[in-house]
């Protein structure tokens, strides 16, 4: 607000032309006081006056409460200073705090109360010159602070509306963030399963030249079935990630649930792992479909993990859980002192924490005092 109550110096022409308007004021109440022969004695002191108010014009910009104050004293002294000092008294009530100007109004009042008791004018009352020079200090003070309360409630509506546009960049800024993220997350979870089997079915030609054509056939079949499901699944990915809430991908799939879970495991199985899948879950049909899903992308990446990891190393999967209790997911494999199957950035085990988080469950994963890695995660079951 200290734009409002201190605006900016304004230019030499305005200052000019504020200057002019006073002068001409002020040479209009000396003439008029010339044309009566009671103050002709007191010329020298009306053109003294008049020619140091309007020279604190220029000066009242930059010092608005001083020069009010000295033009209030001129005031005092004689009609010539009237002019500048209603100028002053209102610069005042537009640019300083409601104390400072009612004290710089008083002032002017009280000036020219003073002027009114050894120069009073002709044909008008003492009382009436009192009533008449509070009421216009007042109006003078109630015209600037009520200008000033305007100007600063338009300038906090423009810092609010620069504020709410800013915000809204950042809005728009994090929800683009969010949707890479969200993105990135669905695309890993999705392709690094499709693409690690490939890889594992690729890495078996490549160790393996020397099986059966039928065999080399088949893995080959495997290989292209998955690169088209790999492909598929990426424009199911960008589907969903138009619309969150659908339950259905293009072409009438469903989105994967607790129950597909076995099929998941069958899967790994038929590249090769040894998975060994206890199931202990009760009534896994009220289980929350949402749940369900985080729960498949759970064990989805803990068999991608452990494929590219440590390849041809047995898996074990334990899911437990009830209503009211939780879902368990826990997958545990040796380690593997070899290569991986394919480069890892870590950045799947990140999303799927931020997942499981959204859904309200934790997620634990990290090598075992014994050696191997174990992925936990926990997520909440209520009751129906």
């Amino acid at each position: 607000m200290e734009e409002i109550c201190e605006p900016r110096r304004p230019d030499v022409r305005a200052v000019a032309a504020s200057t002019v308007a006073v002068g001409v004021l002020t040479a209009t109440t000396i003439v008029g006081r010339w044309s009566d022969q009671a103050h002709h004695k007191w010329l020298w002191l009306d053109l003294v006056v008049g020619l140091l108010s309007v020279g604190l014009i220029p000066v009242l910009v930059r010092r608005p409460v001083h020069s009010a104050v000295a033009l209030a004293a001129l005031a005092a002294l004689s009609p010539a200073g009237t002019p500048a000092s209603t100028v002053g008294t209102l610069t005042v009530a537009l640019r300083r705090p409601l104390r400072t100007a009612v004290l710089v109004a008083l002032a002017g009042t009280v000036g020219h109360l003073i002027q009114g008791i050894w120069q009073p004018i002709h044909g008008l009352p003492y009382l009436w010159f009192a009533v008449l020079d509070v009421a216009v200090h007042a109006a003078l003070l109630g015209w600037g602070q009520g200008t000033q309360s305007r100007q600063q409630l338009l300038e906090s509506l423009r810092e609010r509306a620069h504020r709410a546009e800013a915000e809204q960049g950042r809005r728009v800024a994090e929800a683009r963030t969010l949707e890479r993220t969200k993105m990135a997350r669905e695309m890993h979870d999705v392709l690094a399963h499709r693409l690690s089997l490939l890889a594992t079915y690729a890495g078996a030609l490549e160790y393996r030249p020397d099986s059966s054509p039928e065999r080399l056939a088949k893995a080959a079949g495997v290989i292209r079935t998955g690169v088209h499901q790999a492909l598929d699944e990426l424009r199911e990915v960008i589907s969903v990630l138009r619309d969150t809430d659908i339950d259905e991908l293009p072409g009438g799939r469903p989105q994967p649930t607790f129950a597909d879970l076995a099929a998941l495991v069958e899967e790994s199985r038929e590249a090769g792992t040894t998975v060994t899948y206890d199931d202990r879950v009760s009534d896994a049909t009220s289980l929350p479909p949402a749940t369900g899903r985080t729960a498949y992308r759970v064990m989805q990446e803990g068999l991608t993990n452990a494929r590219k990891h440590a390849a041809g190393y047995p898996v074990t999967v334990t899911v437990t859980g009830q209503p009211g209790s939780g879902l368990w997911i826990e997958l545990t494999n040796p380690a593997s002192n070899g290569t991986p199957l394919t480069p890892g950035s870590g950045t799947g085990l990140v999303g799927l924490t931020e997942r499981v988080q959204l859904a309200g469950g934790t997620l634990d994963h990290g090598r075992q005092p014994g050696g191997g890695f174990r992925l936990q995660a926990s997520l909440p079951w209520p009751h129906e």
